[in-house]
Parts: structure tokens; sequence; C-alpha cells
């Protein structure tokens, strides 16, 4: 009997063994990490991209995880390709990716592997567009960019707004006649509570939580464009609603740019078809909860200047989402 229960007690833990080390030798799930460079903390854009890691996260049950980073803005998040290795993405607008591309503009100089690493760039999705707010201190509502002549205007700092603002003085003749501030534009909604700026400007999605923010420390007026003005720019014509912003009871009609994620050739296709994916199926539960997500929509890819990632490719003709051949 002894003899017999020693050898049944050997079974069972032969058996037991078996099990445990067969379970060890199971495929474990690897968790595929992103670097997701944003935007400057406290901006739109880097709430966004909180809410957009999180929504990937619950989309693909945990799989995918987007790593937040704080960025100085699209100029920055450009520039970093030259450097990064794996799995980066960041968003821009098209335009400035274009310029990256070819040697141009905030990106003139750059040769040889620079320029190399920057035709690697590669499109996967659009997030909420860019739109202008030229913001001043008062209690006028709106007011033309006229208004700012003569006035202590603060741009930021390697920011799309930056270029952009620089661009609309130039336009509208008031190059020269504004004294530009050098600061990081978070500086803005305190530096105008101080008066230590009369005004500053910023893109973001509306409604920008910086906006909010200035509109609780002081009264606000925003510049609003004439159809006219808007067609000199290029732009994309933007309507800000009424009541959008506290003291701004009228529409604001500005600009704004479409904006997309991008990543590189570095990144797999696998990879690139899964994050993708799991943004399009986030994408009704993105607007829910914030709704700057409700603007976004397969259309704004048309305004890419690059080609799909391979692997968001493969999506979109899985998914039969109409595409222009300039991006395939």
């Amino acid at each position: 009997m002894r003899a017999r229960f020693c050898s049944r007690y050997r079974i069972v833990g032969v058996l037991m063994m078996a099990l445990v080390l067969g379970v060890a030798t199971l495929p474990l799930q690897a968790q595929t990490r992103i670097t997701y460079k944003s935007a400057l903390e406290g901006t739109a854009y880097y709430q966004m991209g909180s809410e957009l890691a999180r929504a990937i996260r619950v989309g693909s049950e945990g799989d995918v995880v987007l790593a937040t980073e704080e960025s100085q803005g699209s100029v920055q998040n450009i520039q970093e390709v030259m450097t990064r290795e794996g799995r980066y993405v960041f968003t821009a607008p098209p335009a400035l990716v274009a310029d990256a591309m070819a040697g141009e503009g905030a990106f003139a100089g750059h040769a040889g592997n620079g320029h190399e690493r920057f035709a690697s760039i590669r499109g996967l999705f659009p997030v909420p567009s860019l739109t202008m707010h030229f913001v001043m201190v008062g209690d006028s509502g709106t007011a033309a960019i006229e208004a700012l002549e003569g006035k202590h205007v603060l741009i930021g700092r390697g920011t799309f707004s930056a270029g952009e603002a620089a661009r609309y003085f130039q336009l509208f003749g008031l190059d020269g006649k504004v004294q530009l501030a050098d600061a990081s534009i978070t500086n803005g909604p305190e530096a105008l509570r101080e008066g230590l700026i009369n005004a500053f400007v910023t893109a973001s999605s509306f409604p920008t939580p910086n906006v909010i923010e200035t509109a609780s420390l002081v009264p606000i007026t925003l510049v609003s464009f004439t159809d006219e003005q808007i067609a000199q720019t290029g732009a994309v014509r933007q309507v800000i609603p009424g009541g959008t912003y506290p003291g701004i009871a009228h529409p604001v009609t500005t600009t704004s740019l479409p904006v997309i994620a991008y990543t590189t050739e570095q990144m797999d296709a696998d990879t690139a078809y899964q994050l993708t994916k799991t943004f399009w199926e986030q994408r009704a539960a993105l607007a829910e909860q914030s709704a700057w997500w409700e603007s976004v929509s397969p259309e704004l890819l048309a305004h890419m200047d690059t080609l799909l990632h391979p692997g968001a490719l493969r999506y979109y003709d899985e998914a039969g989402t109409a595409l222009p051949e300039h991006v395939r």
C-alpha cells in the first residue's frame, strides 16, 4: 500500500511539474510601447495626447501603450525624427512635414542622413485641426487684426503658431509694427494678466485650455478675420461659435490647418496597423469625451503630402476607406 501510494504521489508530482513547465514555455503577450510626442503640458494637444493614450490602451486591451512626452511644438516633433529609433509617433501639420522632407523653412540646411530620415516619415491618421487664436486683453469680444499694431505680442517659440503669426503679420502689414515677446507660449495667460504683454497667439483645437484659463483671469478679445483676409492666408476658414469662451458672445472667424499623426518607416507594419485600427474604433468614444474629436474624419488625410505607412494603408484598404492616390 505504501509503495502504491508513493508511486501515485510521484506520478502526480511529475504531472504537476509537466504542467508548470508547459505554462512556462507558453508565449507571453508582449506589450507594444510607442513614444507619442505631443505638445506643451497644459495645451489642448497635450490633453488630446493623454486622451488618445487612454483610448488606445482601452481599445487594445492593454496591448498597446502610448507613452506621451511633452514637446515645444511641431518643429521639435519633426526634428526628433533624426535621432529617434523604433516606434516613434508625433503630430504636425502636413505643411511642416513637407518643409522637412524638402529641407526648407525651419529645416533648411539639413542634408545627408537628416534628409533621409525626414524622407522616411509616413502618415497614420488625422487628429483635431489647429485653430489660430489671437488673444488680446480687453472686453471688446472681437477685433480686427489691425488692432494688434503697436502691441506687445507673445507668439511663442518653436511652435507652428509662431510661424503662422509671423506670416500673418507680414501679410496684413503689421511686420515691424508689433513688438514680439520671446518666451514660451505657456506663459501667455499669466503674462497677459500681469500686463507684461498685450496679446498672445496660440494654435490649437477649440476650446483650448490656455484661452479658457486666460478668460478666467482677465477679460479677453479674439481677433476675427474677414473672408478676404482668410483667402490671403491660404488656410481653411474656421468659425469658433459664440459662447465657446467667456466674454466672447459672437462667432469668431479665423483659420485652421489639418494635423496628422505621423511615424517613420522604422515602425513595423503590424504595429502601425493595430494603432491605426484601434484609433478609428475608439474615435466615437473620444468624441463623446471631448468635442474636438468630432471633426476628425478620413477626408483630412487628403491634406497629407507624404505616403501613408504600409500598416496604416492596410487598415484603410480593409475598411474600404476612399483615399487619394497621392497618399498610397
